[in-house]
C-alpha cells in the first residue's frame, strides 16, 4: 500500500550512510518531498514504471521475442552453467543449483495475498529496497553470474523469465521431475519506491533484546502465542527486509513453537497453506547449505549503498577469500542433508529420527544439531573429504513441533512420491502465482493442467458469439428493464473494479459478482437486484436468439453499464458510443476460490465512496485517500484517468449506499462536469461534519445555504495540487465534450483490464505503488 514512507536504507551493519538530516538529505542532494512533507499523497506513483524508463520501446514485443528462443537448449545452456565453477564466487558441492534455487525462491517469495504486490514478475530482486534486503544477501552474486546467460539471449529473455527457468532447472538437474515453466514475466525497467514493506527497518544481527524488539514492534498486533496475534495487511513476511520469517526464530529467540506460528500467517499470507508450506521448506532445504562462517558486523554494505568500484555487488566479505568457505549470508552455517545435490527424503528422515540441541553458529547465530554422535555427517562445500555435522534452523524444528505441521511432515515421510509431487506443484505455484491467467504463460511448458484453482480459472465460452446487432438489441433490452442508470453504472463498475495489476487477479471476467464472496460483501449488495434484472435479460435473449446464441452474465453486466454511460451522454447532451468487446464467459462457485478471493474485498474504495465499517481496525492510523490512490494504482489509472472516472462515477451516482454524498450535482444519472465546478467553487466552504474528519458539509459563503456532502475521496481531489490541475480541466466552460470523451476511454480501460484473452500479455507488467 502507498500509505506509508519509510525513506531509510538498511544493511548488515545497521547503519544509514552519512549526509544530513532527515530534511536535509545526504550532500549534493536536493531534499525530497516525503522529507519535508510525509504524509504527503503521492500521487506520481501512478506514472512510474512506464515508457520513458523502457529502453525496448513501445513496440517490443516480448511475447514474440520469447518465441524465438529454443527452449530446450536454453534449458541446456543453463544446466551446463550450473556445474560450473569461477574463482571470484565458487559454487558449493561444484553445482550453482542450490544457490540459484534460492535466488528464484526469494524474487517469488515477496509475493503477497492481500494486495497482489510481489512476486518475481517483474525482476524487482534486482532493485532496491528489495535488492538490498538483509535476506536476500549475496543473491546479487547469483544475478551476476547469470549476466552471461543474459547477454547471450538478450532482450528475447527477461531477466524476471531467467531467474525462475534457473531455479527450475536447478530442481530438474538435482533430480526433482517439475511441474513445468511458463516465460512471460515482465522486466520492470526502475525501482518499486512506493510499496510499503513494513514499518521497520530491522537488522536481525542488532536485536539488543527479545523483549526490546517485542515491545517496539509495530508490524505484528498482540504477542507470538497470545490469542489476536497477526500481523499488519498487507503484509506477510514477518518482519520488514525478510522474505519469509527469522530463521533463528522470532527475535532471534529460538523458539521452534513461536517459529510455527509465525511460519503460519506468513506462508497464509503468501497464498500457501500447510501442505504446500511444509513442501516448499522441505523440499527447498533437501538443497545446499546455508553460510554463516563470519560475523554480520564485518560485512559490507549492500548493493544499494556499496562503494562504486564495487560495481552493483555488495555485502563485501574481508575475511580470507570473502566467498566459498568463508561465505557470510544469513548467520547460519552448514547443510540439512548428507547429499545436498540431490533430491531426496534426506531432510525429513534426519528432522524427525533425531534429536536435535540449539548451538551457535560461527558468526554466532542460533542453530541446531543433532545429539546422536552417530548421526550422518554432511561433506563440505569447499574442503575435500572433510565432513561436518548436520544442521537444523529454528524454523526447521517448528514442523516437528507444530501439530498440524507435524501431520504433512509424516504424510510425507511415509509416501515420497506424494512429497515429490506436493513439492513441484507448490514450486510452480509459488514462482507463477504472480502472473496472473494463463492467456499470459509462454512457452512449450506453460500448459501442465488446466483447472489449477490458485490460477482462477474460467470455462470455455458456450453457444455461438454475438454480433452488434445483438449487442445493440441487448443495450435496449437491459434500457427497458426500469433498471436506473446509476444501478447499472454501479453494477458494472463493482464487476470489473476487483482488478488488480498485480497479479493480474480479478476483474469482470467470470461474472463472480455473483457468486459467493463478492455477491455477499457490503460494498455490493446494491449489485443484487440488478443482476436478478440482467439474468431475465439474458434468459429472454437466449430464449429468442437463432444459431445458438448466447450471453454470459459477465458480459451482460459489462454492456448494461456501458448502456447506462451512452444513456447519461446523451442526457448530457454528448451523444457517445462506448466500446464494448464482448468474449467474458461465467465461472462457476466451484472454480472460485472463496477464501483467496475474499483478500480482494476492498476495506475502503474511493471510486464508490465507500469505506467499511471495521475500517480503523483493519488500517489504523491510514488515512482512505491513500486507500484509494492504492485501488488506482492497482488498476493502472493514471492521475487524469483517475480524476475523471471518479468525477463521472459520482454524477452518474455510483455510491456504494447510495447516498447522494459527494455526487455534487442535482443532476443524478447526467454524465456531466457539475462534480468538477461544484468542487472548486471558490464560494464553498467545506467544514467537518463531526470529529472523525470523514465526512464534510459544504456551506454557500455568499448565501448561507447548505449544499453538499462529500468524503475525503472526494476532497482530496480539491486539496492536492496534483489531482486539482487534472480536475481543472474540466471543470472550465470547455471541459464537457472533453470530459465524456476522456471518461468514456478511462471506463473501457477498466471494463478491459483482465480481458488477456484478447490481448495477450500486457505490454507492462505491474507498476510500482
Amino acid at each position: 500500500m502507498t500509505d506509508r514512507t519509510d525513506t531509510s536504507t538498511h544493511h548488515m551493519e545497521g547503519d544509514l550512510p552519512a549526509g544530513g538530516d532527515r530534511v536535509g538529505g545526504a550532500f549534493g542532494q536536493p531534499p525530497s518531498l516525503e522529507a519535508w512533507y510525509p504524509q504527503r499523497l503521492r500521487v506520481e506513483l501512478l506514472h512510474r514504471n512506464g515508457l520513458d524508463a523502457d529502453p525496448l520501446g513501445a513496440d517490443f514485443d516480448y511475447a514474440a521475442a520469447f518465441a524465438t528462443i529454443d527452449l530446450e537448449a536454453l534449458k541446456a545452456d543453463i544446466k551446463q552453467f550450473l556445474t560450473t565453477s569461477v574463482d571470484w564466487w565458487p559454487s558449493d558441492y561444484g553445482n550453482y543449483g542450490p544457490q540459484m534455487i534460492r535466488m528464484a525462491w526469494h524474487a517469488a517469495g515477496t509475493y503477497r495475498i492481500a494486495d497482489g504486490r510481489g512476486g518475481a514478475g517483474t525482476a524487482m530482486q534486482r532493485f532496491a529496497p528489495i535488492s538490498s534486503w538483509w535476506d536476500n544477501g549475496n543473491t546479487d552474486k547469483s544475478r551476476r553470474l547469470l549476466q552471461p546467460l543474459k547477454h547471450k539471449y538478450g532482450n528475447a529473455l527477461s531477466w524476471a523469465d531467467l531467474m525462475v527457468l534457473t531455479g527450475t532447472c536447478a530442481l530438474e538437474l538435482m533430480g526433482l521431475p517439475t511441474y513445468g515453466f511458463a516465460g512471460g514475466r515482465l522486466d520492470a525497467w526502475e525501482p518499486d519506491d512506493g510499496t510499503w514493506w513494513g514499518p521497520e527497518v530491522w537488522n536481525p544481527h542488532d536485536v539488543k533484546s527479545y523483549d526490546d524488539m517485542v515491545n517496539r514492534d509495530e508490524r505484528w498486533r498482540g504477542k507470538n502465542g497470545e490469542q489476536g496475534y497477526d500481523l499488519q495487511s498487507p503484509l506477510a513476511a514477518s518482519h520488514q527486509a525478510l522474505i519469509y520469517v527469522n530463521p533463528e526464530g522470532p527475535y532471534q529467540s529460538g523458539d521452534p513453537m513461536g517459529s510455527a506460528r509465525d511460519i503460519r500467517v506468513t506462508f497464509t499470507r503468501m497464498a500457501m497453506n500447510d501442505e504446500e508450506t511444509v513442501a516448499l521448506v522441505a523440499g527447498g532445504h533437501a538443497f545446499g547449505k546455508s553460510h554463516g562462517m563470519v560475523a554480520a558486523a564485518k560485512i559490507g554494505a549492500p548493493p544499494e549503498i556499496a562503494p562504486i568500484e564495487q560495481m552493483g555487488l555488495g555485502w563485501h566479505n574481508p575475511q580470507g577469500t570473502g566467498a566459498g568457505k568463508d561465505t557470510m549470508t544469513n548467520g547460519i552455517e552448514g547443510s540439512w542433508t548428507p547429499n545436498p545435490v540431490r533430491w531426496d527424503n534426506t531432510y525429513l528422515e534426519n528432522l524427525f529420527r533425531y534429536e536435535w540441541e540449539q548451538t551457535k553458529s560461527p558468526a554466532g547465530s542460533i542453530q541446531w544439531t543433532p545429539t546422536d554422535p552417530d548421526a550422518p555427517k554432511t561433506p563440505d562445500a569447499h574442503v575435500p573429504g572433510q565432513m561436518n555435522p548436520l544442521m537444523m534452523m529454528t524454523s526447521d524444528v517448528a514442523f516437528k513441533v507444530d501439530p498440524e505441521y507435524r501431520k504433512v511432515c509424516e504424510k510425507f515421510l511415509e509416501d515420497f512420491d506424494a512429497f515429490t509431487l506436493a513439492f513441484s506443484k507448490a514450486w510452480y505455484k509459488l514462482t507463477h502465482r504472480d502472473m496472473g491467467p494463463k492467456h499470459r504463460y509462454l512457452g512449450p511448458e506453460a500448459t501442465i493442467e488446466d483447472g489449477l484453482l490458485w490460477q482462477d480459472p474460467l470455462p470455455e465460452p458456450e453457444g455461438a458469439p454475438i454480433d452488434e446487432f445483438d449487442v445493440d438489441a441487448l443495450k435496449e433490452a437491459v434500457l427497458k428493464t426500469g433498471v436506473s442508470v446509476s444501478d447499472l453504472v454501479f453494477t458494472a463498475y463493482s464487476s470489473a473494479s476487483t482488478y488488480r495489476d498485480s497479479d493480474k487477479r480479478g476483474g469482470a471476467n467470470g461474472g463472480r459478482l455473483a457468486l459467493a464472496p463478492q455477491k455477499d460483501w457490503a460494498v455490493n449488495r446494491r449489485t443484487v437486484p440488478v443482476i436478478e434484472a440482467l439474468r431475465g435479460v439474458k434468459a429472454d435473449f437466449e430464449r429468442d436468439a437463432s444459431g445458438g446464441k448466447r450471453i454470459s452474465l459477465a458480459d451482460l453486466i459489462v454492456l448494461g453499464g456501458c448502456a447506462a454511460v451512452e444513456q447519461a451522454a446523451r442526457d448530457a447532451g454528448v451523444p457517445t458510443t462506448v466500446p464494448f468487446t464482448p468474449g467474458r464467459v461465467d465461472t462457476t462457485q466451484e472454480l472460485t476460490d472463496v477464501e483467496m478471493f475474499e483478500w480482494l474485498r476492498p476495506i475502503a474504495d474511493g471510486f464508490r465512496n465507500f469505506v467499511a465499517d471495521d475500517y480503523r481496525q483493519l488500517a489504523p492510523g491510514v488515512a482512505p485517500e491513500q486507500v484509494f490512490l492504492d485501488r488506482a494504482n492497482l488498476m493502472t489509472l493514471t492521475a487524469p484517468e483517475w480524476t475523471v472516472l471518479t468525477g463521472g462515477l459520482r454524477v452518474l451516482g455510483a455510491n456504494a449506499d447510495g447516498s447522494d454524498t459527494g455526487l455534487l450535482t442535482d443532476r443524478v444519472g447526467v454524465l456531466s462536469t457539475d462534480w468538477f465546478v461544484n468542487l472548486t467553487d471558490t464560494d464553498l466552504l467545506w467544514t467537518r461534519t463531526d470529529d472523525t474528519e470523514m465526512t464534510f458539509r459544504a456551506r454557500s459563503q455568499s448565501t448561507g445555504e447548505e449544499r453538499f456532502t462529500a468524503t475525503r475521496a472526494d476532497l482530496v481531489f480539491g486539496s492536492n495540487a496534483q489531482l486539482r490541475s487534472a480536475v481543472d480541466a474540466y471543470a472550465g466552460s470547455d471541459g464537457q465534450r472533453r470530459f465524456v470523451a476522456d471518461f468514456v476511454r478511462a471506463w473501457d480501460k477498466v471494463m478491459m483490464l483482465d480481458r488477456f484473452d484478447v490481448k495477450g500479455a500486457r505490454r507492462y507488467g505491474p507498476m510500482a505503488a
